[in-house]
């Protein structure tokens, strides 16, 4: 494997090579973390990919996205700035023939401020180290996930306290780079609210 190129690990579309831009704000998602974290994601969905959406919103070289699809859910929209990695992701798209996937070329915090309703299962969040993303993403993050919504992310420290709104379920480490899955508990607890709020008035 050369120095700038990736590859696709599981589903479909396993062994692809992707090409990865000259940038220091690409960092794709080592193999190894990602085989780690589609088998953690394979139970809690039942061994299912099928039937969820997925946002990538810092897709850079489209690693943690495309492995999405390869592995079978339904749609994947990855958001992306940089013209440079925009062209690499659009590449691979046209490679794969990947219907599921859909690439929009903006910012991730414009992108997330307009979701006018809660729409994704998953949100993989790999924003660039060292410029203090996560206190901007935070409420951002939390009203685009379903009920139930799961939110990887990656960081350069790992997360001691999520916020009270998360549950962190998983956390790795890889060199440099902490990763974690979480759950949108909120949205999980005001569900459950809910459905007991009908039990007690039939």
């Amino acid at each position: 494997m050369k120095k700038h190129q990736i590859r696709i690990v599981g589903g479909c579309f396993r062994r692809t090579v992707i090409a990865v831009a000259e940038g220091e704000h690409l960092r794709p998602t080592p193999d190894r973390v990602r085989e780690t974290l589609f088998n953690w994601l394979a139970h809690f969905w039942g061994g299912s990919f099928g039937g969820h959406r997925v946002l990538d919103p810092f897709a850079g070289t489209g690693a943690l996205g495309f492995e999405a699809a390869s592995r079978g859910v339904d749609h994947v929209q990855m958001v992306e700035r940089a013209p440079a990695a925009l062209a690499g992701l659009r590449a691979v798209q046209s490679r794969l023939q990947a219907a599921s996937v859909h690439i929009h070329a903006g910012d991730a915090l414009t992108y997330l401020r307009e979701q006018p309703e809660p729409s994704f299962d998953l949100i993989l969040l790999d924003p660039p180290f060292g410029e203090q993303w996560l206190p901007r993403l935070w409420p951002l993050v939390g009203r685009a996930l379903r009920p139930g919504g799961l939110l990887y992310l990656e960081a350069e420290t790992a997360l001691a306290e999520p916020p009270g709104d998360w549950q962190l379920l998983r956390q790795g480490r890889a060199g440099q780079v902490h990763y974690h899955l979480l759950k949108f508990a909120a949205a999980q607890e005001n569900m459950n609210n809910g459905n007991k709020h009908i039990t007690e008035a039939s």
